[in-house]
């Protein structure tokens, strides 16, 4: 299933009754490229466990999925849980918590990597958690975000001169 489809999505959301809930930010990663670029710079190995924060309809869940041992997927919108288990059947090796990340504790893994597509009002609070407190005192490997470009202007910015 293409889920960089317009059209798919637009069938999938439909059969479901769902829509993107603004409330939560959510958004669907259609740019093929984009989404190549971030499964390219996570540098994943098959030997990789990765955490994923807001999985969506499982576009990125899916390509992480091809290329690490195991993906643990938290969603916090129980709908889109009803449409993963659809979209993510045939991969063995993704498990989906209907959870918030940044209420997440239980960590199953020593080592991760994150890898997900963050909305705008979650980028700080969630950086902010896996830096300064992640679940078990277990800090990742690596975090690969997909953020807006002015969240990532912003947080890259020099300070103003005094």
């Amino acid at each position: 299933m293409d889920l960089t489809s317009p059209k798919i999505i637009k069938e999938l959301l439909a059969k479901y009754g769902a829509k993107p809930q603004k409330t939560m930010g959510q958004n669907f990663l259609i740019d093929k490229n984009a989404l190549s670029k971030i499964v390219v710079s996570s540098g994943l190995q098959p030997e990789d466990n990765v955490l994923e924060a807001g999985p969506g309809l499982g576009v990125l869940t899916q390509e992480l999925a091809k290329k690490a041992n195991r993906v643990l997927s938290l969603e916090k919108d129980s709908l889109m849980i009803t449409i993963l288990k659809e979209t993510l059947v045939e991969y063995q090796n993704v498990e989906i918590l209907n959870q918030d990340i940044l209420a997440f504790s239980d960590l199953p893994f020593e080592e991760y990597i994150i890898v997900a597509n963050i909305p705008y009002y979650l980028t700080s609070p969630f950086i902010r958690k896996f830096l300064e407190s992640p679940p078990k005192g277990k800090q990742p490997k690596k975090i690969v975000l997909l953020i807006q470009k002015e969240v990532a202007q912003r947080i890259t910015a020099k300070p103003p001169d005094m």
